[in-house]
C-alpha cells in the first residue's frame, strides 16, 4: 500500500500544473516593443558581431557560463538500468533542480538516443559551443569511462560524470576524516571494495591519489576477485587486480581489513564479517537503497566502527549533492576549461576540513540535533550545510587557477563568498529546517476539515513524512469514502466525529468546561454541550485539554467563524491583549513575515508595539534573525501626518520593551528594500547593511493588499496566516489553500507547538484515548 501511496504521490508531483520540474525563464526585460528589438532583432547583431569577432564575449553576452547541460542516454538510470532516454528524462530533470538550489546553476536536459560510444561522444561535442559545462549522468560501465575521457580530451569545457566522482569525492572526504578518528594511515590501510563499475573504479583511483597503494586493494566485482590471471578484465580494472590472491572470496578478504568500500548490492556483508575486520575498522556501505549490510547490524557488531551508508536516515550519509553542484559552480566561475584531479582533491579537502568546524545553530536544528561534533557519527558535511557552497566552490576555483585550467581568475575571495552566499537566498532552507525540526518531536494535530480531498492529501503526507500524528475530524463514513475513492491510506489515522452518539460523554464534559469560561459572556449550559458539535470548537477543546497538541481549519470557512472558538476556548499568552495574523511569504530573496495582515483594522501604537514584538518571536521560531521595517508612505518624519506619528510611536514602544530588537520606520516598502537609498540618504538607521525580512503594516487594509499582491503578481509561496498571541496553537488556512500550503502550515502548527507543549508528543499519543480505540 506504502509503495502504491509514493507512486502516486510521484506521479501527481510530476504531472500536476505544468508538466516536469524545470523551465526557462527570461532574466532580461521583454515586455514593450524596444525591449524586444534589443532581447532579438534588430539589437541582437551587436552581441552577435561581438562575437564573431571575439568567441569569448560569448561568456559576456549570453548565459553560456552559468549554463550545464546533463547528458544521459538511460543506460544505467538509478537502479532501474537500461530503461531509455526518454525514462530517464525526469532523473535528469532533477538533477537540473539540485544544481539550481543548491548553485544557482541554469541547466538544459539532454536525452540522447544514441548508444554507440563513440556516435554519443560526437553528439555532445557538437553542443559545445552552447554549455558552459557537462554533466554526464546515467550512462553504464564501461561506456561511461571511454566517454568521460574522450569528452575531456576534445573539449574546452568541464566535463564530469557524476555517476563516477560525485560518490568519489564524497566518500573521499569521509574517508580521510574516519581514518584520522581511527588513528589510520591512509598509506598502510587495507581496503576491500566490493563492486567494480564506474563509482568503485573512480573511488579506488582517488583514494590512491590521497596516498593508498593500489598493492593495499582487494576488489570484487561479478565474479569475484580481480587477479591478474583474468582474461575479462580491461582499463582500470588490470590496476586493482590483485596477483596472489586468486579465489579468495569476500568473507576472506574482509579479515583484518581496514577498510570496506560498497557500491554493489545489498546485503551482502554480514555481522560475522564486520567482526572479523581489524580493529576499529571503517565501512563504507554506499549501495542504495539497501546498503551492503544495515546500519544497526553493523555499529551493533563493532563498538569501534565507523560506518557510512547513502541512506539519508543514518549518520554519515555519502550524497552526491554534497559534491557537483559546488564543483561545477567553482569551474564555470573561472571559466575552467575541465575538472582535473586538482580540483577534485580540492574539493575532498574542503568538504572534509568543513566537517572538522563547528557546525552552526541552522544545521543542528535541520538535523534534529542539539550538537552536531565531528566525531564517528559526523565525518562529512550535512547537505543543508549552508556553507557548502562559500566552501567547496572556492576551493575548487583555487585549485583550476593555480593548476593552470582557468581563463579567468577571482579578483577578491571574500567577496566571491558573499556573492555565493547572495545567489541562494540562503534564508530560504528554512522550510527544509522546519521539516527536520518537526520529525525530532511530531505533534498530535487536529484537522477540522478531514471531510476534504486536500485536507485528507495533506494529512497523509504530515504522517508518511514523521512531522504529526494527525487527528481527523468530521463524518467517517464521508472521509474514508473520499479516502478510498483518491487512494489515500488513512488506516492508521483515528477519525472523530463531534455529533455522533459516541462522542456524547466527551462534548458533555467538553460542555462543561466551556461554560465555565463563558458563563457569564452570554452563553448557557445546554448551549455549551451543544456547540461541541461545531467541529472547531471540539477541536480546539481537545487542544485546550492536552488531548491533542495544535489545530489547523479555515480551509472551507470564513476567517472569523475560526478564530472565535480558539479565542473563546484557548485564549490568549499572558500580556497579549490582541491576537493578530502574519504571512510568511517565500520569495527569491528569501522568507518575508508579513504582520498584522488578517486581524486588526486599525492598532494604535501600542498594539503595534505588540505586534512586532510577537511577530519577532515568531520569526525566532524559524531560527532566523529578525530585521524589521515598520512601513509607511513617509519616511524617518518627512511627513507629519497622525499615520506616520502612529509608526515612529510605535519604534519607541519597540525599543522600550526590547532594545536589542533590530527595527526602524517610519519608513517607505521601497526604501525598506534598497540599501543604497537607506546608505545615502539614511545613514543613522539601523536597518543600513541588513536585508529586511519582516514587514509590519499600519493596518490591516494595507498588509492585506500587500501580501495578496506579492503572492498573486509576485509570485510568492504563502504560509498562513499564523496567528500570534495564542496560548496554544491554532492556525487558519486561507480558503483554497493548496496541499503544499496546507502541509506546511501543519509544519508551522507543529513547530509551534513544540514549543507550548512540554510533554512528549509519543508518549501522550499512546496514552489519547482515541489512539488506543484506533489501535484495537
Amino acid at each position: 500500500m506504502k509503495k502504491e501511496l509514493i507512486r502516486e504521490q510521484a506521479l501527481e508531483y510530476h504531472s500536476k500544473g505544468r508538466p516536469g520540474k524545470i523551465e526557462v525563464v527570461p532574466t532580461k526585460e521583454a515586455k514593450t516593443q524596444r525591449d524586444l528589438s534589443l532581447a532579438y532583432s534588430p539589437g541582437v547583431a551587436e552581441p552577435c558581431k561581438e562575437i564573431a569577432a571575439n568567441p569569448e564575449k560569448v561568456y559576456q553576452y549570453t548565459a553560456k557560463g552559468n549554463l550545464v547541460a546533463v547528458i544521459s542516454n538511460g543506460t544505467a538510470v538509478l537502479g532501474l538500468g537500461d530503461i531509455g532516454p526518454e525514462a530517464g528524462k525526469p532523473v535528469m530533470e532533477g538533477k537540473g533542480v539540485l544544481f539550481k538550489i543548491f548553485a544557482d546553476i541554469d541547466v538544459f536536459d539532454i536525452e540522447i538516443n544514441e548508444k554507440d560510444p563513440e556516435k554519443f561522444v560526437q553528439i555532445v561535442k557538437a553542443l559545445e559551443p552552447t554549455f558552459g559545462g557537462i554533466n554526464l549522468e546515467d550512462i553504464k560501465a564501461p561506456e561511461c569511462f571511454y566517454i568521460e575521457q574522450k569528452l575531456r580530451e576534445e573539449m574546452k569545457i568541464p566535463v564530469m560524470h557524476d555517476d563516477q566522482h560525485g560518490t568519489a569525492i564524497i566518500s573521499a572526504a569521509a574517508l580521510l576524516n574516519a581514518l584520522e578518528i581511527q588513528k589510520k594511515k591512509i598509506e598502510k590501510a587495507s581496503f576491500v571494495v566490493n563492486g567494480a563499475g564506474a563509482a568503485a573504479m573512480a573511488c579506488a583511483k582517488l583514494y590512491v591519489s590521497l596516498g593508498a597503494r593500489p598493492e593495499n586493494f582487494l576488489m570484487f566485482d561479478r565474479k569475484g576477485v580481480l587477479h591478474k590471471d583474468r582474461a575479462d578484465l580491461e582499463g582500470d580494472k588490470k590496476q586493482f587486480a590483485s596477483t596472489d590472491k586468486v579465489g579468495i572470496t569476500l568473507a576472506d578478504a574482509l579479515k583484518d581489513a581496514d577498510v570496506f568500500i560498497g557500491l554493489s548490492v545489498g546485503n551482502v556483508v554480514t555481522e560475522e564479517m564486520v567482526k572479523s575486520m581489524a580493529k576499529n575498522p571503517i565501512v563504507f556501505a554506499m549501495a542504495n537503497p539497501d546498503p551492503e549490510i544495515a546500519y544497526d547490524v553493523a555499529t551493533a557488531a563493532r563498538k569501534d566502527i565507523i560506518m557510512a551508508t547513502g541512506r539519508s536516515d543514518f549518520p554519515n550519509q555519502v550524497n552526491n549533492v554534497l559534491g557537483f553542484p559546488f564543483i561545477f559552480r567553482g569551474a564555470l566561475d573561472v571559466r575552467a576549461t575541465q575538472i582535473n584531479e586538482a580540483m577534485k582533491l580540492a574539493a575532498v579537502r574542503a568538504l572534509a576540513e568543513l566537517a572538522r568546524t563547528p557546525v552552526p545553530d541552522i544545521v543542528n536544528t535541520a538535523y534534529n540535533e542539539k550538537n552536531i561534533v565531528f566525531g564517528p557519527e559526523y565525518i562529512i558535511p550535512k547537505p543543508l550545510d549552508p556553507r557548502l557552497l562559500a566552501t567547496v566552490s572556492p576551493a575548487v576555483a583555487k585549485a583550476a587557477i593555480e593548476s593552470g585550467v582557468a581563463q579567468t581568475t577571482i579578483p577578491n575571495w571574500d567577496d566571491y563568498a558573499i556573492e555565493l552566499n547572495k545567489r541562494l537566498g540562503l534564508d530560504n532552507q528554512v522550510m527544509r529546517v522546519l521539516g527536520s525540526k518537526a520529525r525530532k518531536d511530531p505533534k498530535r494535530i487536529v484537522f477540522a476539515e478531514a471531510d476534504n480531498l486536500k485536507i485528507l492529501k495533506a494529512a497523509q503526507i504530515a504522517y508518511d513524512e514523521g512531522i504529526a500524528y494527525p487527528i481527523l475530524l468530521g463524518d467517517e463514513k464521508k472521509i474514508k469514502t473520499i479516502a478510498a475513492n483518491n487512494k489515500i491510506d488513512i488506516d492508521e489515522l483515528p477519525i472523530i466525529d463531534p455529533r455522533n452518539d459516541d462522542q456524547e460523554e466527551k462534548r458533555k464534559e467538553y460542555g462543561e468546561l466551556f461554560f465555565k469560561k463563558r458563563s457569564r459572556r452570554g452563553i448557557n449550559k445546554y448551549e455549551s454541550a451543544k456547540i461541541m458539535k461545531d467541529r472547531n470548537y471540539y477541536g480546539c477543546m481537545m487542544v485546550e485539554t492536552g488531548e491533542a497538541d495544535g489545530m489547523i481549519s479555515g480551509l472551507t470557512r470564513n476567517y472569523p467563524d475560526t478564530i472565535r472558538p480558539a479565542l473563546q476556548v484557548i485564549g490568549t499568552e499572558d500580556n497579549v491583549k490582541k491576537i493578530a495574523g502574519m504571512y510568511l511569504l517565500l520569495t527569491k530573496k528569501g522568507p518575508l513575515f508579513m504582520a498584522d495582515t488578517t486581524v486588526n483594522f486599525n492598532p494604535t501604537a501600542e498594539e503595534l508595539a505588540e505586534i512586532t514584538l510577537m511577530a519577532a518571536k515568531e520569526v525566532r521560531n524559524f531560527n532566523l534573525t529578525p530585521r524589521i521595517a515598520l512601513l509607511s508612505y513617509s519616511n524617518f518624519g518627512s511627513s507629519d501626518s497622525p499615520e506616520a506619528r502612529l509608526m515612529s510611536k510605535a519604534r519607541e514602544i519597540i525599543k522600550q520593551k526590547d532594545p536589542t530588537l533590530m527595527v526602524d520606520g517610519e519608513m517607505q516598502a521601497s526604501v525598506a528594500f534598497n540599501q543604497d537609498i537607506l546608505r545615502e540618504n539614511y545613514p543613522f538607521s539601523e536597518l543600513v547593511g541588513q536585508e529586511v525580512n519582516t514587514l509590519i503594516f499600519p493596518n490591516l487594509a494595507a498588509g492585506n493588499v500587500a501580501y495578496n499582491l506579492l503572492k498573486e503578481v509576485g509570485g510568492a509561496d504563502a504560509i498562513g496566516p499564523i496567528l500570534l498571541g495564542l496560548k496554544k496553537p491554532v492556525h487558519v488556512l486561507q480558503l483554497g489553500s493548496s496541499v503544499r500550503s496546507i502541509y506546511n502550515m501543519a509544519l508551522v502548527t507543529v513547530i509551534d507547538a513544540q514549543l507550548k507543549c512540554g510533554k512528549s508528543s509519543e508518549e501522550a499519543v499512546r496514552k489519547s484515548p482515541w489512539w488506543k480505540r484506533n489501535k484495537k
